[in-house]
């Protein structure tokens, strides 16, 4: 009956792949910033009804959750995950489906996550006399964004009214081919909290030095300095990074300027580690700055916690997408230290968090996420819908 039920699902794939391209070029060409989604999500629940279901608007602003329900299904329920957001990023790519919203862009796959998702959807519908319980749909806005929509998500009880046991979510991942997946057992990635420092002191004219005291001195200390709390502080055996990508120094090449604005994040995959690195931040911070003649400010905006996938969960999920792609097409990932909001769902219950791969270098397709020029093989649609109703089902009926 696996088999069998395993072919219905990749043949309901393929029969839907044609038209998971039309909705997935709809969504790209039509991106919307982070808690603003408010066509996309109407788009998405009109989907849903075309399929027989019956969506939830409104979560969290503009969030959708929907339920897909099997036999028995108060038996158990997981929840699957997809989110919606987009990027403030000037589209480059020349393609028909390309952005028809001016310096908005599907940059880091949000549009293919909510396609394969929507595909997911129709899949189960199609085959919900064949699995126990019931699947919930998460359609999650603002995960780009602090706080993350996942974390007003979970806020407005999407994890209970049934309660849910254990959640998946997919993410593409363009360093791996399309037709492949990854996962890892364990930390995943990272937390990922925003620092913002203002240097004060006191300005005045370059070539009186002696009579100033010069911020942006103070400023060039401090961001040395404080390479010293990963370098020196934290554990070697905890990932851990502390950059600063932005410093405003408002001045000129004769004035120095009464403050200078520097702007960071600091990332790791320890809780307790992360709030003691944010006490070091304003220790080294004021220390140097007021030793150097000067005041400071700081403000650290407490972003995602770090994401880490349940070991048995993944070990079945891999499994499942092992007897689905074929082995050959299931790699192993290494930790990443960039941040996601699913993090937030992983603190909460048994999260297993995987990668669709989506690179094509025969077609050209291999930029990062994040960057004017990302585009996927749209073959990966086909692949994601059905392989996240494979996991969805064999977690459901087998476990």
């Amino acid at each position: 009956m696996g088999a069998s039920l395993r072919d219905t699902i990749k043949d309901l794939a393929a029969a839907q792949a044609h038209e998971l391209v039309k909705i997935r070029r709809h969504l790209h060409a039509n991106p919307e910033l982070s808690f603003e989604e408010y066509q996309t999500a109407k788009y998405v629940s009109n989907k849903l009804r075309e399929y027989g279901l019956s969506p939830q608007e409104g979560i969290a602003t503009t969030g959708v959750v929907v339920h897909v329900e099997g036999k028995n299904p108060n038996k158990k329920v997981l929840a699957l995950r997809a989110d919606m957001d987009a990027l403030p990023i000037q589209e480059a790519n020349d393609v028909p489906y390309k952005s028809v919203n001016p310096g908005i862009m599907h940059a880091c796959g949000h549009d293919v996550h909510t396609t394969s998702l929507l595909g997911t959807a129709k899949i189960l519908q199609q085959v919900r006399n064949q699995f126990e319980g019931t699947v919930k749909l998460l359609f999650q806005p603002g995960e780009e964004k602090i706080p993350g929509g996942a974390s007003i998500m979970i806020k407005e009880g999407v994890l209970s009214n049934p309660e849910v046991s254990r959640i998946l979510g997919q993410h593409v991942m363009p360093f791996i081919d399309v037709g492949k997946v990854g996962f890892r057992e364990g930390m995943y990635m990272a937390s990922a909290d925003e620092i913002y420092i203002t240097v004060k002191a006191r300005g005045g004219h370059g070539a009186t030095p002696h009579l100033n005291v010069d911020s942006v001195l103070i400023a060039s200390h401090l961001i040395v300095a404080l390479q010293q709390v990963v370098s020196r502080h934290a554990d070697p055996k905890v990932p851990s990074v502390l950059s600063f990508g932005k410093v405003i120094a408002e001045g000129a090449t004769n004035i120095i300027p009464d403050e200078v604005k520097l702007e960071g994040t600091f990332r790791t995959m320890d809780e307790p580690w992360r709030a003691k690195a944010k006490e070091l931040i304003h220790k080294i911070a004021h220390g140097v700055v007021e030793s150097m003649g000067g005041t400071c400010e700081i403000n650290i905006l407490k972003g995602f916690p770090y994401l880490k996938n349940n070991p048995e969960f993944t070990r079945l999920a891999k499994k499942a997408a092992e007897d689905y792609l074929g082995a050959e097409n299931v790699v192993d990932l290494d930790v990443w230290m960039a941040a996601e909001d699913f993090a937030f769902y992983s603190q909460e219950i048994d999260a297993c968090f995987y990668r669709l791969g989506v690179r094509n270098e025969a077609k050209g397709i291999t930029s990062s996420v994040h960057t004017p020029t990302f585009d996927i093989d749209e073959n990966a649609l086909e692949v994601g819908s059905g392989l996240m109703a494979w996991l969805a089902i064999q977690e459901l009926n087998y476990r």
